[in-house]
């Protein structure tokens, strides 16, 4: 069983679509074909079902996708302890969502570029809510992602900053805006008449709904939408009023067309940091990053104490 075709079967695996799979990895789709044939000869089992429309894994290969995962760890963790020079290489994969990608990762990003140029880093993105199954299926190595209620035993989670969850309604001139128009001056909302866009799943919507559990209200429900990104986009739009992360907000296109409300205001902020698997923390490309995050993370705090300071 060749390392590389371990390699080319978690990327599919974490992708599921043979099309991006070969681009990440710089070979052709028949390539990637083939490797994936190899192992379904060698195993003797079927690791994919395929059509024209989608790629899905079978029960057999989330058994494959545990052991390529060891494998592949071992492997790496095996050339870094032979490596007489002690420099870190190889393919690092993390998972967070597109406004991260801008705002908590750029100086981590920065940092790791300069202290280990010869880490290949995958950054893959998508909803914020998938952050913490990703690291613990080991689609991705890391995820920066929002502190749950409950952080699995399994998991490592450092601390990067707080962001609060404001509620937003839009700004454009629309039957919606009256209605908060008027709502907020009389100090009353009557949430039954206005229109609610929920993340699928995650924290923000667990939040959301235990403050109308705990007040005795059912909201009206206009869609539920994957990603904070598009749930801000929607409001821009007079579709409804929405709570999302205030990081979202400030680095949103769509900030100029919305605005934040008045109300919700006992949200608990979210804890957005970096998690792992704590087994997998021995691994040097993981270790490598961990470490300049501690180090980053250290230097924003210490530079918020100066700063509360002359305050």
């Amino acid at each position: 069983m060749d390392i590389r075709d371990l390699k080319m079967f978690l990327a599919l695996a974490r992708t599921l679509h043979f099309a991006k799979a070969s681009r990440e990895l710089h070979i052709s789709a028949s390539g990637l074909t083939r490797a994936i044939q190899r192992l379904e000869q060698e195993l003797g089992v079927v690791l994919f079902e395929r059509d024209r429309r989608s790629v899905k894994l079978t029960a057999e290969a989330y058994l494959v996708r545990d052991f390529a995962n060891d494998v592949v760890d071992r492997w790496q963790l095996l050339q870094a302890g032979l490596q007489s020079d002690e420099v870190v290489r190889g393919a690092l994969s993390l998972f967070c969502s597109v406004t991260t990608s801008y705002s908590f990762l750029q100086a981590l990003m920065q940092r790791f570029r300069a202290e280990y140029p010869q880490v290949e880093l995958q950054l893959h993105t998508g909803d914020s809510a998938q952050a913490l199954s990703r690291v613990s299926d080991e689609l991705d190595a890391l995820a920066i992602a929002a502190l749950p209620e409950q952080l699995p035993d399994s998991m490592e989670f450092l601390p990067l900053g707080h962001s609060p969850l404001v509620c937003i309604g839009p700004t454009i001139d629309c039957p919606l805006r009256q209605t908060l128009q008027r709502a907020e001056q009389i100090n009353k909302y009557d949430w039954a008449q206005i229109p609610l866009i929920l993340s699928e799943t995650g924290l923000s919507r667990q939040r959301l709904e235990q403050w109308f559990h705990q007040r005795g209200i059912k909201p009206q429900v206009y869609a539920q939408v994957s990603g904070h990104e598009a749930m801000v986009s929607m409001v821009s739009l007079g579709c409804g009023i929405a709570v999302v992360p205030r990081v979202v907000v400030d680095n949103s296109p769509s900030s100029a067309h919305i605005e934040v409300l008045p109300v919700m205001t006992e949200l608990e902020p979210f804890t957005i940091g970096l998690c792992a698997l704590k087994r997998r923390l021995s691994n040097p490309l993981i270790n490598a990053f961990w470490k300049v995050t501690e180090s980053v993370s250290d230097q924003h705090e210490r530079s918020l104490q100066r700063f509360d300071k002359r305050v």
